[in-house]
């Protein structure tokens, strides 16, 4: 006998899709929308998405072969949850008239009027809460800046507040990914199968704009939420991943420290750009984190949300979550962990040097290496016995064992004494954790198992702090007055590394590595151009009259 299909659950509504729909801007230019809505009688809250990837894209199936495609379930939201869904092709991409300049002034009120637009249909409550990922959570800290009466709530999904310091210029140093993203965008609004009708092409030279500012300038503060983030006034939702470094994560929690409205910080555990991506399309985490925040502050209901702790952060390495009331955690205690010169024994880098909570003696010594290093075969990976080998040629700094666990929670610093044969250096620093490996194992050149927790940039000619916008553990750079650096000359380099919440298990081992590159077979797409001016010799001090030290914020194991 035939096996009887499973009962379909029914939806709770029908769905009519409209589309294009125009809403002229003021000064004439029209911006092209598709409107998802139950196809039932009423007024529905809206949740608004914006960004370049043309709605028309929102078809394709879920795949991290579209990581475009970031605006999560909407048939979902629309047919199950009673939501309006309302996205918006920016100006000058898809079918909206007018140039795309990214996220510049005009785009920035387009969003103001696009909203209220959407709020005045007799289909919408008059209620309107903004949604999505990267781009689309760009443009979400914009809506709250621009702040139009009908916007009720923002939830930015993996969103960064700086494009200049998040994105585009990490530590000062020129990020390959903006370019790459930018003339993917180009070409997906351009090209269409079969050579049938193009679409519109992007005029904007992103990557030469880009280029031609290098230092943090009136262009790129057009372009940065964080400076005006104190506008915001609606209730906030921050959401980022650890593994979101070299794009994202940074925003996410500046985002969340410098909101003055009602607001959380969920950070989550995902390991890449394809974990976050991948989350965001399942229906189980928008019913979990995303559906309460929306029905509180857009539909009323009650149902608890507001009580949730102010804080959520996937711990890696115990796999758990911790809540607190505040970021930074209240209990974090900075812990010195000192840079050395005496071999750990457990790598094979250019130095094998140790971290100890030991403060170095007066005859420490120093640790050099040239570059570029003759090793280097695919950026600054070299080559092992076996195979490609992240560790081999650069230089690192590695505990002992850990005799218990050590969790952290919280921003980190790397204060870094360093001198150069150049009058300008890069320091790219990468905080791991080094997995237990046998004797058997070592003795034959493998090398241990290891993650990556955390990562840091800096330009020695950025070195300048913003003493107003800088904390005990956090220095922030102006990035508008680069300074050569003295050829020989020592000095203290504060250097900001991504914050995280991390346990590093008994037996293992914490790793620094400090090198002036990086590899896209490390870093995937968030690499650095190695310039033709780097070639030189580096030098890392670990004496007491120049102690170099990782800043790290211990907190209490639960």
């Amino acid at each position: 006998m035939a096996k009887k299909p499973a009962a379909t659950k029914q939806k709770r509504y029908g769905m009519k899709i409209e589309e294009p729909v125009f809403v002229t801007m003021r000064d004439g230019v029209r911006i092209a929308c598709r409107v998802y809505r139950p196809d039932a009688p009423g007024e529905f809250p809206a949740l608004f998405a914006a960004s370049p990837y043309q709605f028309e894209t929102d078809d394709l199936p879920h795949s991290t072969m579209f990581l475009w495609r970031e605006v999560g379930p909407v048939e979902w939201y629309v047919r199950d949850q009673g939501y309006v869904y309302v996205h918006m092709d920016v100006r000058g991409s898809g079918q909206s008239d007018g140039v795309y300049n990214l996220l510049d002034a005009q785009e920035q009120q387009d969003y103001y009027e696009c909203i209220e637009w959407v709020a005045r249909q007799d289909w919408c409550t008059g209620k309107v809460g903004g949604l999505g990922q990267s781009y689309y959570a760009w443009s979400q800290w914009f809506m709250g800046i621009v702040n139009p009466p009908s916007l009720k709530c923002i939830a930015p999904y993996d969103g960064a507040v700086d494009m200049y310091r998040g994105t585009a210029y990490h530590g000062g140093m020129y990020c390959d990914f903006m370019a790459m993203w930018y003339q993917m965008i180009r070409v997906n609004n351009l090209q269409r199968a079969a050579n049938g009708p193009g679409g519109q092409y992007m005029p904007l030279d992103l990557a030469g704009e880009m280029a031609k500012h290098p230092t943090y300038d009136d262009w790129w503060r057009e372009r940065c939420a964080w400076e005006r983030l104190d506008e915001i006034e609606v209730p906030v939702l921050s959401i980022g991943h650890w593994g979101k470094m070299g794009l994202h994560l940074r925003g996410n929690i500046l985002g969340y420290e410098n909101v003055k409205s009602p607001k959380k910080l969920v950070v989550t555990g995902a390991k890449d750009v394809f974990e976050a991506h991948d989350q965001f399309d399942h229906i189980s985490y928008h019913e979990q984190e995303l559906l309460p925040f929306y029905d509180f502050y857009l539909k009323g209901k009650k149902n608890g949300y507001d009580k949730r702790p102010n804080v959520r952060l996937h711990v890696g390495g115990r796999n758990e979550w911790r809540e607190d009331a505040a970021w930074p955690p209240k209990n974090a205690k900075y812990t010195p962990f000192y840079l050395n010169r005496k071999n750990s024994g457990s790598v094979t880098s250019l130095n094998d040097g140790s971290l100890s909570t030991q403060a170095p003696k007066a005859n420490g010594g120093s640790t050099a290496y040239d570059y570029p290093d003759p090793g280097w075969k695919l950026g600054t990976v070299g080559f092992g016995p076996h195979g490609p080998d992240p560790a081999r040629r650069v230089v690192t700094f590695t505990t002992a064992p850990l005799d218990k666990d050590l969790e952290i929670a919280g921003p980190i610093i790397l204060e870094l004494q360093a001198s150069s044969t150049c009058t300008d250096t890069d320091f790219i620093v990468k905080l791991s954790d080094q997995h237990p490996q046998s004797t058997d194992d070592r003795d034959a050149g493998k090398q241990p198992s290891f993650n990556v927790v955390s990562k840091g940039w800096l330009r020695a000619s950025h070195r300048e702090k913003d003493d107003k916008n800088s904390t005990k553990y956090r220095p922030f750079y102006t990035h508008s007055n680069p300074q050569p650096i003295e050829p020989g000359e020592i000095y203290k380099f504060e250097i900001e590394v991504m914050p995280c919440a991390y346990r590093f298990r008994a037996g293992h081992r914490i790793r620094l590595e400090i090198v002036n590159g990086d590899s896209p077979l490390t870093d995937a797409i968030f690499t650095h151009q190695y310039l033709y001016y780097k070639v030189g010799r580096d030098t890392f001090w670990h004496n007491a009259k120049n102690p170099s030290r990782l800043m790290l914020p211990v907190v209490p194991a639960r």
